[in-house]
Parts: structure tokens; C-alpha cells; sequence
């Protein structure tokens, strides 16, 4: 058995502590904890492989399409991998929530994230497990674009290594007991 787990963000020095990047951070502790580096690159993205102790491949993947295209990447390994859908989890941000919360969810629309709706037409479905890291909204839309490319203040610094922290767990969780343990464990938080 073979597990995908996608973290989203944009590729770049740029991007990478802004909230857009909350995917890809929490990937990349996961890998940090584990012991992997995001070294090999296939279907426009880097990728590391882990071997659970529970005897499944782990795939961790960040699309390196920029988030509007993430769906190129992630279906280019849906289909050579063939896991189900169950079997596949997109950690990203969501601004709907605010910071530190957690949402675990099946088969939602995009509530207009770009790097979801771009996985969504890819596969054709949404038939996806994905894991919404609140990201806060600024409270004006004309600033949403601004907000989710700035980097977290300094004063954030503490509650972005806890909601990192927190990520890793809960990915954990998805790959260790499915999303219903992560949705009743985070989604309350």
C-alpha cells in the first residue's frame, strides 16, 4: 500500500515562509523528523519516500508548479501510483480559518483555493482527503492575495512552530488511522 501526502505552496526563496507555503512547511518537518530530504524530482515536483513502520510507502510530494497548476503535478502521480483516493491527503492553507485552526475533510470543493481547484479539474473529481491549515483572513478581499503571499509576522512566530508541529501530527494521524481520528482529534481545536 502506498499513501500520497501533498503539501501546496509556491516553489522559491521568495514564497517560503508565507502563509501560501503552510503546505509545504509542514511537509517539510514531517521529512526533518523522519530523516528525508525532498532530493528527487518527477511529475514537476520534488518528492522523498518514506517506509512506515506499519509496512506502507509513504510518498511525501511538493508540486512545483506554482499553486495554480498544483493539479498537473498531483494527478501526474495519482495515476502512476493508482492509490485510491482514500489513500491521498493535500495539507494546504485555507484563510476561512483562523490561524492555528485545523480542518480535516473529504470530497469539499475548493472554496475558491486555487492550488485545490486546479487538483480538483486535474482529477476530476474531489474525491480527496485534505487537511485546511487556518491561515487567518485579513478581513478585506481586495487583500486576500497580499495576505496569503506575506510572510507570518515575527510576533507569529511561536504559533506558526505549533501549528507546524501540529500538521506533522496530524498527518501522522492520517497515515497511522485515516481522517475521521484526524477530523474528530483537530477539527475541534
Amino acid at each position: 500500500m502506498t499513501k500520497l501526502i501533498v503539501g501546496l505552496g509556491n516553489p522559491g526563496k521568495d514564497y517560503e515562509m508565507t502563509r501560501h507555503n503552510i503546505g509545504f512547511l509542514v511537509l517539510e518537518a514531517l521529512a526533518r523528523k523522519w530523516s528525508l530530504e525532498f532530493s528527487k524530482k518527477k511529475f514537476k515536483g520534488k518528492f522523498a519516500e518514506y517506509f512506515h513502520p506499519n509496512g506502507e510507502k509513504i510518498l511525501l510530494v511538493l508540486p512545483q508548479t506554482y499553486m495554480n497548476l498544483s493539479g498537473e503535478c498531483v494527478n501526474a502521480w495519482v495515476q502512476f501510483l493508482k492509490v485510491p483516493d482514500t489513500d491521498i491527503l493535500v495539507v494546504h492553507d485555507e484563510i476561512d480559518l483562523p490561524l492555528g485552526r485545523y480542518k480535516a475533510q473529504w470530497e469539499a470543493g475548493p472554496a475558491g483555493h486555487n492550488g485545490i481547484r486546479s487538483i480538483i479539474q486535474s482529477l476530476g473529481h474531489q474525491r480527496i482527503n485534505r487537511l485546511r491549515v487556518g491561515v487567518g483572513h485579513p478581513h478585506t478581499e481586495s487583500k486576500v492575495v497580499s495576505h496569503v503571499l506575506s510572510p507570518f509576522s515575527k510576533s507569529e512566530a511561536k504559533e506558526v512552530e505549533k501549528i507546524i508541529k501540529n500538521g506533522v501530527e496530524a498527518v501522522e494521524g492520517f497515515i497511522e488511522k485515516g481522517l475521521d481520528p484526524v477530523a474528530q482529534m483537530f477539527n475541534r481545536k
